[in-house]
């Protein structure tokens, strides 16, 4: 009987369940250094269930979309700008480059800096670790399309949108869904940086709670659980929409 698509996550899961649990008995560590997974797992439950977790998650995930929507509108735009202008590729390379290389570690301090704790400055922290990776893969993607294609398109006299919307943009599609996949894990990576600088809510303050005042390492791994999850359902949702527009499997 063919095993089911969920088989081996459940089982690689479960691989990881109780490695985690058989290095805490082995090494006899303490809950506060290591805490059990089923330690973990009732302080996770226990947390959403009495609302410590909510509006930290809430506050995330406000960051997190908008971040990434701002971000990947306008690197489709500049990847787009990049594959068909020479010099605009030319003018704009240096700085995309180099504001690249800058870690978003170091730059977030500042830009909370500029734009205040709240919510102005997540989405720009967000939007500027999505931008690079889908504005790239919109360039790759775009210069990859048939020319021959393109040609006959012209020689159709398609005008200039028709040939975006019907040749260019299908065609681009996987590569700029692989930027997009990568996008949206980088929001959530951006969205934890933007808190961890300053905020006054969001998982990245909770994680600063339950590791500081509240000594709470149980709570601290549920937090960084849920963060997890977080990224993982955002991913699975871009590879639906994947599946739903070009049938990628």
């Amino acid at each position: 009987m063919t095993r089911t698509w969920w088989f081996p996550v459940v089982a690689g899961f479960a691989v990881f369940v109780l490695g985690w649990k058989l290095v805490v008995v082995v090494g006899g560590l303490q809950p506060y250094i290591l805490p059990p997974p089923e330690t973990v797992a009732g302080r996770f439950v226990g947390a959403w269930l009495d609302g410590t977790v909510w509006p930290h998650f809430q506050a995330t995930m406000v960051e997190i979309v908008i971040g990434f929507v701002v971000g990947s509108v306008l690197a489709l735009l500049v990847g787009y700008g990049l594959a068909r202008s020479d010099l605009f590729e030319r003018l704009a390379s240096p700085y995309l480059v180099a504001a690249q290389a800058i870690p978003i570690l170091v730059l977030a301090p500042l830009l909370v800096f500029w734009f205040g704790p709240g919510l102005l400055s997540k989405v720009v922290i967000c939007a500027l670790i999505v931008f690079f990776p889908v504005a790239i893969a919109t360039m790759v993607g775009i210069r990859s399309v048939d020319a021959r294609l393109l040609e006959l398109g012209r020689s159709l006299r398609a005008t200039r949108r028709q040939i975006l919307t019907t040749l260019e943009i299908p065609a681009a599609l996987p590569s700029i869904f692989g930027g997009l996949r990568v996008g949206v894990t980088l929001a959530v990576v951006g969205a934890i940086v933007g808190e961890w600088a300053g905020a006054s809510k969001g998982l990245a303050v909770l994680i600063n709670l339950a590791r500081g005042s509240l000594f709470d390492t149980p709570l601290m791994f549920a937090a960084l659980v849920t963060i997890a999850l977080v990224g993982v359902a955002l991913y699975l949702v871009i590879v639906g929409i994947e599946r739903r527009l070009i049938g990628v499997r």
